[in-house]
């Protein structure tokens, strides 16, 4: 789909990227990752010509770009970035469809369009109307996303596209463009300061250093076989995946038998379950075992002598993860969150489980002792 061959970059005698060789597969996700200086921005906008070639060729679903007019070829390829770039007197709708009035789209076009993308992210309609400076941070680069999508390109580019946001709306933004990514099959090239989201996000990961390529490789191969001691301290000596590589998704580690209640459950059963399985809150869920929200013992408190039903009190935006989320990337958003437990759903909001910070202390405990011989071993040591 996208194909580097021994592409070089030089500026004023400095070489910035060296005979860069690496094909990216359709629908591939590929984060390029590295210090500052090393070659990943450079390599990515040579892809769309805002930077020229020096040397090699850059072959997007078999063209060479050098053959292509640079105004066209920008216009087919997504390109979404930090700064996002929103047009501030231009509606929302206008925004997104901004390619398409290039490419003169009729208006019936945009406005389906418009509409058909701004569902993918979950945003109201009437947001359509509204102007960049009326939403949040999160909301306007949801919108920049959109935007790349707009004209439906095979290929998007993307900028440290979340790096300004705060780290809560960050963990969501990546979690629901991984999903959409998942969903439409668009192929990715991510450019990211940050290790963690790269191991989040990519389906393979670039770790270059001086312009030449040190790792390509999937997630989990880079962090159980790090080509050398550059890598290892890129990652990072903490990781836990590194004490436990057995041990990469929450499907591993979680409880299987949360504690629920149906919708419709009566306050004082609510209690008495409560009371009966030593647990200060329950998970609400409806037949067919969707999670619809939780209640707690504050909640109880407060409104126990103005409803009658927990469907009455429940808080619905609990945070989930999905069964299959990277068990590194839940420690971190349960940590940031201050959250006791985050429950685990399948991909159709179906719960199945639970994950609580008794079992991540478990795995960590695990994790540095592992079966007890280590402890043992220390123990006899100091004797």
């Amino acid at each position: 789909m996208l194909e580097f061959k021994n592409v070089t970059k030089r500026y004023d005698g400095k070489t910035a990227v060296k005979n860069l060789n690496l094909n990216i597969k359709k629908g591939e996700f590929v984060c390029f990752i590295g210090p500052s200086g090393c070659g990943k921005t450079t390599t990515m906008k040579m892809v769309n010509r805002l930077i020229g070639i020096s040397g090699g060729d850059i072959l997007v679903e078999g063209k060479n770009i050098k053959e292509q007019d640079a105004v066209e070829l920008r216009r087919s390829i997504g390109y979404v970035i930090q700064q996002i770039g929103l047009m501030p007197h231009m509606t929302i709708k206008e925004n997104i469809v901004l390619v398409g009035t290039l490419l003169k789209w009729s208006k019936e076009k945009k406005d389906q369009r418009a509409r058909e993308l701004l569902k993918l992210v979950d945003l109201p309609e009437e947001y359509l109307n509204k102007y960049p400076h009326e939403l949040s941070g999160g909301q306007q680069q949801r919108i920049g996303v959109l935007r790349a999508l707009a004209a439906n390109p095979p290929l998007i580019l993307m900028d440290e596209p979340f790096g300004a946001l705060d780290p809560i709306t960050r963990d969501s933004l990546q979690d629901e463009f991984k999903k959409l990514q998942k969903e439409l099959g668009k192929t990715i090239v991510f450019v990211t300061h940050d290790m963690d989201e790269a191991l989040k996000l990519g389906d393979r990961i670039v770790i270059m250093k001086d312009g030449e390529v040190v790792q390509a490789d999937t997630p989990d191969e880079i962090l159980r076989n790090p080509a050398n001691e550059f890598v290892e301290e890129f990652l990072g000596k903490d990781r836990l995946i590194q004490g436990r590589p057995d041990v990469t998704t929450v499907e591993q580690i979680m409880e299987n038998k949360p504690i629920t209640v149906p919708v419709g459950t009566t306050l004082r059963d609510a209690i008495s379950i409560m009371r009966d399985k030593h647990v200060d809150s329950l998970l609400v869920v409806d037949s067919a075992n969707v999670l619809k929200g939780f209640i707690d013992i504050e909640s109880i408190n407060l409104n126990h002598k103005k409803a009658k039903v927990v469907d009455e009190i429940m808080e619905e935006g609990i945070y989930t993860v999905s069964h299959h989320s990277l068990l590194r990337d839940t420690i971190h958003k349960i940590l940031r969150r201050g959250a006791k437990y985050a429950p685990v759903v399948d991909d159709n909001q179906r719960l199945v489980g639970i994950v609580t910070r008794a079992t991540l202390a478990n795995l960590v405990y695990d994790t540095i002792w592992g079966d007890g011989t280590e402890l043992e071993e220390l123990t006899q040591a100091a004797e």
